[in-house]
């Protein structure tokens, strides 16, 4: 416990001995064989990627104060920096898929991803397609490690990017009419990558747009087609998440809070906060350790 909260376990992508490709499949009845203590049930906060595909059975997840329940046909993307707990598996079928940030052949997959919820479920016809294109990957992943000579990180970064591209939702919004969407798409990477590097301390759409050589305009439209809002409400859902897991999961002041995001003091935090949330930070985190 740190200061009467639940820590959080930050974990780092480590590979198997011989399988360092990027990716990694595991399955929920794997999950629970490697982990006797049930550590999966406490919060963590990983450093990689985690897709989950629920092929049977019925269970829960909790991710950024969010809770899902899972069925046959559920989908969990876990993205880095996500606190998340896996608080019911226990009956759970599927595939675990770990995989390292910039792995996939096309960064615009991991921007969709962005847009995408931590969890949605498929028509059923969907997962019939689904369900083998995961089988396909982890065949693919298994002969890697027991035969390297047949690894190819190509091919399992393609086979992991088809399965994403049959599970993930449609796109939340069209493209702007006179630009493409890969050019869409490459602006709102860059601005998505800039915010969490600098969300800390540069608080403005204005001086990411000068950093990265846009204008505002540009970066407000690419981030509107990437995730159905503007760039100003993703930089501030972004400062927003940062926020709630500070006062959540390290029981930290206001005033420690507004020094670790870059506000000038706690009242201009605090204004920030119940501008967002509609109460103060000390009662919501308050209510939300009343919770059951």
């Amino acid at each position: 416990m740190e200061n009467g909260h639940p820590a959080v376990r930050h974990l780092r992508y480590l590979p198997p001995v011989g399988a360092a490709y990027g990716v990694e499949v595991l399955s929920f009845a794997a999950l629970r064989e490697t982990d006797p203590d049930r550590r999966r049930t406490r919060l963590q906060r990983p450093d990689f990627h985690v897709l989950a595909l629920i092929t049977g059975g019925s269970g829960a997840h909790e991710a950024d104060f969010h809770h899902h329940e899972l069925h046959e046909g559920s989908v969990v993307w876990i993205r880095p920096g996500m606190v998340h707990r896996w608080s019911d598996v226990e009956r759970l079928e599927g595939p675990l898929i770990l995989f390292q940030p910039g792995f996939l052949p096309d960064p615009a997959l991991e921007t969709r991803g962005v847009a995408a919820p931590t969890c949605w479920r498929l028509p059923p016809e969907v997962l019939r397609l689904a369900a083998p294109a995961a089988d396909h990957l982890g065949h693919e992943h298994r002969a890697a490690v027991r035969r390297p000579h047949l690894a190819s990180s190509a091919v399992l970064s393609h086979l992991l990017a088809a399965l994403l591209l049959r599970v993930l939702p449609p796109a939340s919004a069209p493209p702007t009419p006179g630009v493409s969407v890969s050019r869409q798409s490459e602006v709102f990477h860059a601005y998505r990558a800039a915010v969490e590097d600098h969300f800390r301390h540069r608080h403005r759409v204005a001086d990411y747009a000068r950093a990265l050589g846009y204008d505002v305009r540009t970066l407000t439209r690419a981030t509107r087609a990437a995730t159905g809002h503007g760039a100003k409400t993703f930089l501030d859902q972004r400062i927003l998440l940062e926020a709630k897991r500070l006062l959540a999961h390290g029981g930290l002041p206001a005033g420690t809070c507004a020094h670790r995001l870059g506000f000038p003091d706690a009242g201009n935090f605090t204004t920030f906060f119940r501008r967002q949330t509609g109460l103060a930070p000390t009662a919501w985190a308050a209510a939300l350790h009343q919770k059951p």
